[in-house]
């Protein structure tokens, strides 16, 4: 099945190196057009680097029902979910995911949300907030290791991606330079910078580029949050519960506002998507990632408005078995793409140095 699928990832790419009609839409079609053949690990690294923006795909003379019934987009989509399968550490989990996406999110958040109220009685007395629903040390022990392991089987998934694409060594430019085009999203903003054509066929729009940048910063500021609560209460003996105007409720609350709006417009726009652009297969799975991490955020602002009331254990624990569920899954779900396509994109900034 791989196999087959690279050949015909190889097949399209083949034909586009010799037209090259899109050269200069996105980063795929210079590294593309570097390469005289295609083995297997440069299908990957291409597919990697692909957005799916699929603005190659509308502006193709080659698609159906041309006899050459291109569709790059597609192809490159499903080599990608592939690739991830593959390189994921432990192997398997990754497969269930992108089969059962919405499911598995479903079952691993209720599962974790009863394992929390479980724990309830194990609470210590004297706890503030929500410590006097889940102690605090409990907390520690719990996200610690939930933390750290999907750092390990990310490590592990990334060394087995550029050990397949060729390896060779890092450079803090390639480095600098793949951050920057993350950050500002490049490859979203099309060749032009006009855009993609994700949503809406041959119109342009940076929807989907804003709704990646709403989810990025909006998670990277709820993580700053967290980081700067764990340096107020280790650091300076500054025990939560915060008030309003502390580090870790303003970047808390305008992250999870950003993260819950990226996501919804994020769902929004892959309902209105041509699904036999993307990777079909793995629909659901894409879908229960983007609706997961939106649950994270929106659980988190909820708890925030309500830890007032008396709903606030069950809201405590729901979100705690929300954010157990995330971080847990985070290896096999669509959010490992980010790391992958940070490492082609680092790839590729040192492969375009040395040519």
């Amino acid at each position: 099945m791989q196999a087959n699928l690279l050949q015909e990832a190889r097949r399209q790419a083949e034909i586009c190196n010799a037209c090259r009609y899109c050269e200069g839409y996105c980063s795929v079609f210079p590294a593309l057009h570097r390469e005289r053949a295609f083995s297997d690990g440069n299908l990957t690294q291409l597919a990697n680097l692909c957005h799916n923006c699929r603005g190659c795909y509308y502006a193709c003379q080659y698609t159906a029902p041309h006899e050459f019934n291109l569709n790059l987009p597609g192809i490159l989509a499903d080599v990608r979910e592939t690739s991830w399968e593959k390189f994921a550490w432990p192997r398997g989990f990754a497969r269930v995911f992108q089969k059962h996406g919405v499911m598995v999110a479903i079952a691993t958040v209720v599962g974790f949300a009863l394992l929390f109220w479980m724990v309830r009685t194990f609470v210590p007395q004297g706890g503030k907030g929500f410590y006097a629903v889940i102690a605090h040390g409990t907390m520690v022990a719990v996200f610690a290791p939930a933390f750290l392991l999907p750092l390990v089987s990310i490590a592990i998934s990334l060394r087995r991606y550029w050990r397949a694409t060729g390896g060779g060594g890092l450079s803090l430019s390639d480095t600098i330079a793949a951050f920057g085009s993350a950050a500002k999203m490049k490859n979203l903003a099309g060749g032009h910078g006009d855009g993609c054509n994700f949503e809406e066929e041959d119109r342009f729009s940076h929807a989907r580029r804003y709704a990646h940048q709403a989810v990025m910063y909006g998670f990277l500021l709820c993580f700053a949050a967290t980081c700067s609560a764990t340096i107020m209460h280790y650091g300076f003996g500054l025990y939560a519960p915060y008030g309003f105007w502390s580090p870790p409720k303003l970047l808390g609350v305008n992250g999870g506002i950003a993260l819950t709006a990226g996501a919804a417009w994020m769902v929004w726009l892959k309902l209105k998507s041509d699904r036999h652009l993307g990777a079909a297969a793995a629909w659901g799975g894409e879908m229960g990632f983007v609706l997961l991490l939106g649950f994270v955020a929106l659980s988190g602002l909820v708890l925030y408005l309500l830890g007032g009331t008396s709903l606030m254990p069950a809201l405590l624990v729901l979100h705690l078995g929300a954010v157990l569920a995330f971080f847990l899954l985070t290896p096999y779900t669509k959010m490992a793409h980010g790391f992958y396509r940070l490492t082609a994109l680092v790839k590729e900034a040192a492969l375009s140095r040395r040519t």
